[in-house]
């Protein structure tokens, strides 16, 4: 059965998924890649890179998880881009190139229409005016039998898992503090919701803990 997923989520102690002021510059936030030091340094990124190196180990395991056996991605526009309000052109087509890590068919949630862009490796953006429900849906239409990413920004994640969609949620806790940022944890109970921790890995670069109900 399909299971929707959020996967590979970095998160600080003081729980911020992303660093504050977003741009070109910085899409991760300032100080927003501090929260995937464990990730980096794996063959899966590295290879992700177009390179053969990189180390294996736990934070690889996990990192394969986190991007292995999706049939489609949901992406908040934030994720997708830093261009806000009207789209100007369609320039832009993402932040990673000709092609994109998805290699499967990708709804970008959005409140301007734009037509699909098909991408080199298998990914086509699709870009989704009509909330997160229609997203799901078509998702799960494109995704067929395999699971369902939902692959940011925080505000995105926030949204799936309060409205009770989030079936698993693995999130790479970082040891560090980042004081300011996208905050993921406000406004949500998880215990509420019906999380409990089924897998709790630390390593030397961050603790692996997977949320399931």
């Amino acid at each position: 059965m399909t299971k929707v997923k959020v996967a590979g989520f970095g998160v600080s102690l003081d729980g911020f998924a992303a660093g504050a002021a977003q741009s070109l510059e910085n899409p991760l936030g300032l100080r927003g890649p501090e929260l995937f030091q464990w990730f980096f340094p794996t063959r899966t990124f590295r290879q992700m890179q177009g390179k053969e190196d990189g180390e294996t180990g736990l934070d690889d395991e996990f990192a394969r998880r986190a991007m292995e056996g999706f049939g489609a991605f949901i992406l908040g526009r934030n994720m997708f881009g830093p261009i806000r309000g009207e789209w100007p052109d369609d320039e832009w087509k993402g932040w990673w190139g000709d092609n994109p890590p998805y290699h499967a068919p990708t709804f970008v949630l959005t409140h301007y229409p734009r037509p699909s862009i098909e991408m080199l490796g298998g990914t086509t953006f699709h870009f989704v005016t009509e909330g997160i429900e229609v997203a799901l849906q078509r998702a799960r239409e494109a995704a067929g039998a395999k699971d369902i990413k939902i692959g940011g920004g925080t505000e995105t994640v926030r949204q799936y898992i309060q409205a009770g969609h989030v079936d698993e949620i693995h999130l790479a806790l970082a040891p560090v503090v980042l004081g300011q940022g996208e905050p993921l944890f406000n406004g949500l109970d998880l215990h509420a919701l019906g999380y409990r921790t089924v897998e709790h890995v630390p390593t030397d670069r961050a603790t692996h803990i997977v949320l399931a109900k």
